[in-house]
């Protein structure tokens, strides 16, 4: 696969990150396979974390083609860059097609991205997750990676201001050992083992991140750490709300 777009965009952001001065912790690279289809599996606190993810991939050599939703495709900024780097509309009225263009993907070798949880979790915890990477995983015959970002919410996250330019963010990229589902296998057991490897990774970052907020600044911290966002529950309620509103348009 040609590669004119990726490769720059790669560039041009690792630029801008050492202009912020940003402080990235990328841990367990070996886990990604140097060659070969994979099913990267990530958690979502912000808007940023497909860039995020993808680092953490660039030290094994790999570039990740993103599942990501189809309006993102159809903005005249940021779609002719999706398509350039080969990253996946996913049309959730039509997701059947989605799927086959990972699953061909996957089968020719490349990393597919996925945020299974859907939309950033407002909890910063991590949310239900359905078993759409496990099916894909599981059909392409390749493993599955979960992986934890961290520390991209203080940037720009759902409701919240953006704030792209802020200097000296800790960003915690954390992968995590590979999953070898297959056909056969119970993939709601399955799914809920993702899950649960994902949170440990996730409350790692957390734990570990070696910044705490500032007073006034305690919104990006979870609440089950003392913080201010909302709690799962609350989270999934403000979720369904927005559901209701958009059905209501």
């Amino acid at each position: 696969m040609t590669e004119i777009v990726y490769p720059p965009v790669i560039a041009v952001a690792k630029t801008m990150f050492r202009f912020l001065g940003l402080k990235f912790r990328i841990e367990g690279t070996e886990h990604l396979p140097k060659t070969g289809g994979a099913v990267l599996v990530s958690n979502h606190v912000s808007y940023l974390d497909f860039i995020f993810s993808g680092l953490g991939a660039n030290p094994a050599g790999r570039l990740v083609r993103f599942m990501a939703k189809k309006e993102v495709f159809d903005n005249k900024i940021s779609g002719p860059l999706m398509r350039g780097m080969h990253h996946i509309p996913v049309d959730r009225e039509a997701g059947a097609g989605s799927y086959m263009a990972a699953l061909k993907a996957l089968k020719d070798g490349e990393v597919i991205g996925v945020f299974a949880e859907a939309t950033i979790s407002r909890s910063f915890t991590v949310k239900e997750i359905k078993s759409g990477a496990v099916r894909m995983a599981v059909a392409a015959k390749v493993p599955m990676i979960p992986m934890a970002v961290w520390g991209g919410q203080r940037m720009w996250t759902k409701g919240r201001p953006r704030r792209l330019f802020q200097r000296n963010i800790p960003i915690t990229i954390l992968v995590g050992e590979p999953m070898y589902p297959k056909r056969g296998d119970d993939y709601d057991k399955i799914t809920e083992e993702l899950r649960a490897r994902m949170s440990e990774l996730v409350e790692k970052a957390q734990h570990e991140y070696p910044e705490t907020p500032k007073p006034g600044e305690t919104w990006w911290q979870p609440a089950y750490l003392g913080g201010t966002a909302p709690t799962p529950e609350e989270a999934a309620a403000m979720d369904e709300k927005d559901k209701e509103s958009r059905r209501g348009d």
